[in-house]
């Protein structure tokens, strides 16, 4: 099965004006709107079923799966380190 890929053009954040709060919700436009949740997300990512990227100023970086030092999953953008990323500063889903 070929793998799915798709542009995530929004998100939902606990605290939307926190620019480290984490990220509860991914959206964005294939054949029609889409919200997944975080866990929804990486659960596609590490199956293989879907690859995930942003596009900011014709910059495209891939979003990946990492895992914070207190052990949990979350999604950051691949170019990126801890700082703030591509992935939020997307604008809110709504």
């Amino acid at each position: 099965m070929a793998r799915k890929s798709a542009q995530i053009r929004c998100i939902t954040k606990i605290q939307r004006h926190n620019p480290y709060e984490r990220i509860t919700h991914v959206g964005g436009y294939v054949a029609g709107p889409w919200k997944l949740t975080q866990l929804e997300a990486i659960q596609h990512i590490e199956s293989g079923e879907w690859d995930f990227f942003v596009e900011v100023r014709g910059v495209r970086s891939d979003v990946v799966v990492s895992v914070s030092k207190y052990g949990n999953k979350y999604l950051k953008t691949k170019s990126d380190g801890d700082e703030p990323n591509n992935l939020l500063s997307l604008p809110e889903c709504v």
